[in-house]
């Protein structure tokens, strides 16, 4: 497994509940300020191997970013479980709810 990669996942399953960080966030985190979309790679291909809370991680505008609807009302749920809830927009307020990890 490649360094980043392994920092991604590490950075994801460091998110708390009731908390998100963003792909450009994580991909930062990791090392690679323009890796976001390899985040996105990251989390498609190892969220069920390696248990992430794929469901944490949203779009720099603090939308959730899955286009399929019945994945798009999953996350949605399972971040409002934990307490996080998004506005008439659909966007999730990242002053308070991103995580600083």
């Amino acid at each position: 497994m490649q360094p980043f990669t392994e920092q991604v996942i590490t950075i994801i399953r460091a998110i708390p509940v009731g908390k998100v960080m963003t792909y450009g966030q994580i991909a930062a985190s990791a090392g690679s300020p323009r890796g976001a979309r390899q985040v996105v790679r990251i989390l498609h291909t190892m969220s069920d191997k390696y248990d992430l809370p794929w469901h944490r991680v949203i779009n720099v505008k603090g939308e959730i970013a899955i286009t399929e609807d019945e994945s798009r009302f999953l996350q949605k749920i399972l971040l409002e479980e934990e307490g996080i809830t998004l506005n008439e927009d659909g966007r999730i307020d990242l002053s308070i709810y991103r995580h600083d990890g």
